[in-house]
């Protein structure tokens, strides 16, 4: 991997889950419980018609919330504090990761379609607190998920650094689309690489690519 092709890159940015910590820690198991729990009560469904839902929710509009709110109109905030409370304990601290991303030159900062509060929780559980310089979550796009353009668009305005020289580190594929788009370096973190031409780089292992683009 050229490690130039990140050179011009002062901006850093992350998605939270699944990519700052591994897929293995299942803790996104948790919450897709809850909001199974959470659609059940909301619209009055039985539970696997609640699953069916969720699932289908995120397929089609990038998030299960983005769907409860266009077709149920179910108020965000009480969902996003309900669904992230969530226990840590299958988080662990990771110091090399830390270090990697603490060598980073420029500006980092985490974007999830989960709520800030919460990556600040999974953050805290990784060791990586004080690492980034913003956290944003859903609410900064005033709750248009990613891989929405009008989402990124929002959230790197409050932002105001320079998209073309930024790069982006993703688990979901779809969501490396519009920071492609923009003129930011992508990252597809995930054990197997997604397909399209919207992804520069593939990883499973997010210490690792950090240190030999920076090292």
């Amino acid at each position: 991997m050229p490690r130039d092709a990140f050179s011009h890159v002062t901006t850093w940015v992350f998605d939270l889950d699944q990519t700052l910590y591994p897929p293995s820690a299942r803790l996104f198991d948790l919450i897709e419980a809850r909001m199974v729990d959470w659609v059940m009560q909301a619209i009055k469904v039985d539970r696997d018609r609640a699953n069916h839902l969720r699932l289908h929710y995120w397929q089609t509009y990038g998030t299960t919330l983005a769907g409860l709110m266009r077709e149920h109109g179910v108020d965000p905030g009480p969902y996003l504090t309900d669904v992230h409370d969530i226990p840590m304990d299958r988080l662990t601290p990771d110091p090399a990761l830390a270090r990697a991303i603490r060598a980073l030159p420029g500006r980092r900062i985490v974007y999830t379609n989960g709520c800030a509060p919460y990556a600040e929780r999974v953050l805290a559980a990784r060791g990586l607190s004080g690492l980034f310089d913003a956290v944003y979550g859903v609410e900064h796009a005033d709750f248009l998920p990613k891989p929405e353009r009008a989402a990124f668009d929002k959230v790197f305005a409050i932002d105001g650094f320079e998209t073309r020289a930024a790069a982006m580190f993703e688990d979901d594929p779809r969501n490396l689309a519009a920071p492609h788009a923009m003129g930011m370096r992508t990252v597809h973190v995930a054990p197997e690489r997604g397909e399209g031409d919207h992804i520069h780089y593939h990883t499973e292992d997010l210490c690792d690519f950090l240190i030999r683009v920076s090292g």
